[in-house]
């Protein structure tokens, strides 16, 4: 099975490319879901027809489903919302405030996580596209399961046999459905850390950036690049929407010269991914016949669910005297993020974003003693102590 998730800037075009890729890989005989996590519901209007919360075959070896964060956080993450609500309003919270705490740090974008996790496992189909919510929502999703984590380690510290243990008294005299809830939560959890490893798989799942040639959006496209990389997940593309073709017309001659300028930028920044440039349609674009167009225009005879490109993020470095883990972190400056290591945890912030990864045990052993940036490659050197 192939997993290829569309991200980017809001409004570039990323249900559209999403959209046009799947009907492309249908097209070649592919078993194909694509699934909207966007709650704008983007993809019933990019196919020009009303879609569902669960899979609905539109086309040959075409299926659609549309994210609808209600339906799914009720279908995954019931008990687990019950026991919360139950305990915040047994210490006397307000019950529409308890209800708001309940939502667990990242419970919406957790449930789209469910889903895939679901297809995955029942291997119903060859290739899944994802159009995902803009950058932002896309990189909390992929960071959800660390977070997830770090949110349970702290909750519940150790309590896991105390709580299944007592959970049915608890019950019984609070009314709160603590062993429900927290075995649902365990669950739930230990699906998230199956999933993410299956995104973080280079031969499984493929990021797609969708760009324009405009100056916010490359800048955007050029964070997300960094922070995908940072956090190990393999960048395979990008594909540029909306350029406009060269033509006499005075009024757009500016616009063009600013576009080529940016077309320049984008190539040199992400070389050596391959870069698919989709001409401005001059029209709106939905609908099959339309969609199928643009993904014959990006992929033209080539398979769209085959690995662009690949690369290994992190390399650990074996030195006589201690270790160096070289991450590549494109476009970033030295003033731009923190190290910390705490044991064989590494820590690493870059802007507001984290990373934490675990090094191998003798780690403990071993200091920070320093790091330096040269684009691409952040180099961590640790020493015995």
């Amino acid at each position: 099975m192939r997993i290829i998730l569309f991200t980017g800037k809001g409004g570039v075009g990323k249900t559209t490319t999403a959209a046009a890729t799947a009907i492309q890989c249908a097209k070649q005989g592919k078993k194909t879901l694509v699934i909207s996590t966007d709650p704008a519901h983007s993809l019933s209007d990019a196919m020009d027809m009303d879609l569902t919360p669960e899979p609905t075959e539109i086309h040959e070896n075409l299926w659609c489903m549309e994210f609808d964060v209600y339906y799914s956080m009720k279908k995954y993450w019931g008990n687990m919302k019950e026991m919360m609500r139950a305990i915040f309003k047994f210490q006397g919270v307000d019950n529409v405030i308890a209800d708001e705490l309940s939502v667990l740090p990242g419970m919406e974008e957790g449930a789209a996580f469910l889903w895939i996790e679901k297809f995955y496992r029942d291997k119903m189909f060859d290739v899944i596209v994802i159009d995902s919510a803009p950058t932002g929502e896309t990189l909390t999703l992929l960071s959800l399961p660390q977070v997830t984590k770090s949110w349970l380690t702290k909750a519940f510290p150790g309590q896991k046999f105390a709580i299944r243990t007592l959970g049915k008294v608890v019950r019984t005299t609070t009314g709160i459905p603590l062993d429900k809830g927290y075995d649902e939560m365990q669950t739930l959890f230990d699906k998230l850390e199956f999933i993410q490893q299956v995104f973080l798989d280079p031969e499984i799942t493929s990021i797609r950036i969708v760009a324009n040639p405009e100056r916010m959006v490359v800048q955007e496209a050029k964070r997300a690049y960094s922070y995908l990389q940072l956090y190990g997940y393999n960048v395979d593309a990008v594909v540029v929407n909306r350029v406009i073709p060269a033509v006499n017309d005075e009024w757009l001659k500016t616009y063009i010269f600013k576009q080529i300028s940016y077309l320049e930028e984008i190539e040199e920044s992400f070389e050596p991914l391959p870069i698919f440039k989709v001409p401005h349609q001059g029209d709106e674009v939905f609908g099959i016949k339309l969609l199928e167009k643009i993904g014959e225009t990006i992929y033209k005879d080539s398979d769209p669910s085959q690995v662009y490109h690949q690369e290994k993020p992190i390399e650990v470095t074996n030195l006589e005297d201690g270790y160096e883990v070289k991450l590549r972190i494109p476009f970033i400056k030295n003033e731009d993020f923190e190290l910390r290591k705490f044991g064989d945890e590494l820590i690493i912030d870059i802007n507001n974003r984290r990373k934490s990864m675990f090094l191998p045990k003798f780690a403990n052993y071993m200091t920070l003693v320093g790091h330096h940036y040269e684009e691409p490659y952040l180099t961590i050197s640790l020493r015995k102590v």
